[in-house]
């Protein structure tokens, strides 16, 4: 943040960081996302009101404090003129399809770097100030305190693989907090609603420049909100005025660019944007109202497409001008592991097949990358998958080499037919990028919990052997799959430690400390067509 402070202040802005309740030496008491609608409000009203104040504000911030800014621009305040949520997705609780609840879930499991987050950020217990001290001794004892505390690391592969998982913080030492209550909802409970996630029934009131990344937690239910907001703000010009850059970083890293840039083990290229330049025009604009031809010189969607390692212009996302292509899973039965038969292919086969394989959560199969952060010692970012893909409870699905390029850009739609002998299991499913080589790199991934495929407000649970047809997703990137290059899906159980893993007894899964091995069906025919929809642009 001190880069955006100078650089604000260079650009003739009064730069304020505004500490949430109840941290560092800010009184009070800390609740998560629990208060841009009280304090984020009556922040800017002071601010407002201050002799050296314009009146309008902008508010700006990555990650924790991009999260805030939705509930905030939600109720329309007078003096909320712009605002740049950077990597904004912990503040996104319902979005259409996606109920992350502040990237607590996805597809009803729960994303474990929410919970290693929590390790170190829901600390309530700490050293606090006298009430009564003046401003004059606060400002000088900060001086001499750090308050923000320094949580000893644990064993991250110990603390993830430890149940029952609700007993998470007490294994590891971390603080004591809110975990314990959010473990034990599930992702349509009413309290989701009560604090301060941004949902997909409420307005947005100020224009926007939305910064995202493509292997950033949640990419997906942030190009959602993107579209939610250009499409269902009730202010015609709050709708004409959102923009939207999704660069090919990590999380908040779309201000660090090195050239090449490296995500993970892929390599994108020279991917700068010049997001400086394009930050103060924005802020200009609307902040100062300044006729800087910023609508003139900038487009309302700027996405890398990777593969291509370029730089794009659209008016809208998805670009528009796209089309649906779709691969349905075929094998002869035996599409187990990189090894096996599986293929992608441009209609459903004749005859019925399926493919077999055995979940076992004391076994899971391990993240090898990905898009998140903050997953203890777990790297982000795009990794070859063919250690993943060796194991015999991955099944893997593969596209014959393209004699074009498939340019791929959208979201991407997964439909498989399962069965289970297990009350409830998970499936979750990889798209990759096969290169000539054989290098397989990960673009996006998901998972849904079987008991969740009717909806998230309710559970139904599985019957022995009955095919269900289950929706994941949808998925989103970017791509530009090269000549010679395949399409590829990996179909299991688990992603561990990237969520958590689904025991299988069909009961609450946090309080559990036992599992049961499950063995799981997928169905590929012109009964079950099991299949992935992917959004293409024309050459």
């Amino acid at each position: 943040m001190l880069k955006f402070a100078l650089d604000a202040v260079r650009h003739g802005y009064v730069w304020i960081n505004q500490n949430e309740r109840g941290k560092f030496f800010s009184e009070g008491e800390w609740e998560i996302l629990g208060r841009p609608r009280t304090d984020g409000w009556d922040a800017l009203t002071w601010i407002a009101e201050q002799p050296w104040s314009s009146g309008r504000v902008a508010t700006l911030g990555c990650s924790s404090t991009a999260e805030w800014q939705m509930g905030l621009a939600a109720m329309d305040h007078p003096a909320h003129a712009a605002a740049v949520p950077m990597a904004q997705g912990a503040g996104i609780g319902r979005m259409g399809p996606f109920y992350e609840q502040g990237n607590f879930y996805r597809g009803g499991a729960v994303q474990l770097p929410m919970v290693s987050w929590l390790n170190s950020t829901q600390n309530t217990q700490r050293p606090t100030l006298p009430r009564d001290l003046s401003r004059e001794d606060r400002i000088r004892l900060a001086t001499y305190f750090d308050l923000a505390p320094s949580i000893p690391s644990p064993d991250w592969d110990a603390a993830f693989a430890h149940l029952p998982l609700v007993d998470f913080m007490e294994n590891t030492g971390g603080p004591k907090g809110v975990f314990r209550e959010l473990v034990k909802r599930t992702p349509d409970d009413p309290a989701w609603y009560e604090g301060g996630l941004y949902h997909d029934d409420e307005d947005f009131g100020v224009p926007a420049l939305w910064m995202n990344s493509w292997y950033d937690l949640s990419v997906a239910p942030n190009l959602a909100l993107y579209e939610h907001v250009r499409t269902r703000a009730s202010d015609p010009a709050v709708r004409e005025h959102q923009y939207m850059v999704i660069a090919p970083t990590l999380h908040c890293a779309m201000y660090r660019l090195r050239d090449p840039l490296i995500v993970g083990d892929r390599d994108m290229g020279n991917a700068d944007f010049g997001l400086d330049e394009m930050l103060f025009a924005f802020l200009d604009r609307f902040t100062k109202g300044e006729d800087n031809g910023f609508e003139e010189t900038y487009p309302k969607v700027r996405y890398f497409a990777m593969g291509e390692n370029e730089w794009r212009e659209s008016p809208s996302w998805p670009p528009p001008g796209a089309r649906s292509e779709t691969l349905y899973l075929s094998s002869s039965g035996r599409a187990n592991s990189l090894f096996g038969d599986g293929r992608l292919t441009g209609s459903p086969e004749d005859g019925a097949s399926d493919d077999a394989f055995t979940y076992d959560p004391m076994n899971p199969v391990p993240t090898r990358g990905g898009n998140f952060c903050c997953l203890g010692d777990e790297p982000e970012g795009a990794f070859d998958q063919r250690g993943v893909e060796a194991r015999h409870d991955v099944l893997v699905y593969t596209s014959d080499p393209l004699a074009e390029p498939l340019d791929v850009a959208g979201p991407i739609h997964v439909t498989l037919f399962v069965s289970s002998d297990a009350r409830d299991t998970d499936f979750t499913v990889k798209l990759v990028d096969v290169h000539p080589d054989g290098r397989a790199f990960n673009l996006d991934d998901t998972i849904l919990r079987a008991r969740y495929r009717e909806g998230f407000d309710r559970q139904v649970f599985l019957e022995d052997g009955e095919v269900v047809e289950l929706e994941l997703g949808p998925l989103v990137t970017a791509n530009v799959f090269g000549t010679g290059h395949r399409v590829r899906i990996e179909v299991s159980s688990s992603n561990f430690p990237r969520y958590d893993r689904n025991l299988n007894t069909g009961g609450d899964n946090w309080s559990e400390t036992e599992g049961v091995v499950a063995h799981n069906v997928v169905h590929h025919s012109a009964e079950h067509p099991s299949r992935i929809v992917l959004t293409v642009l024309e050459p």
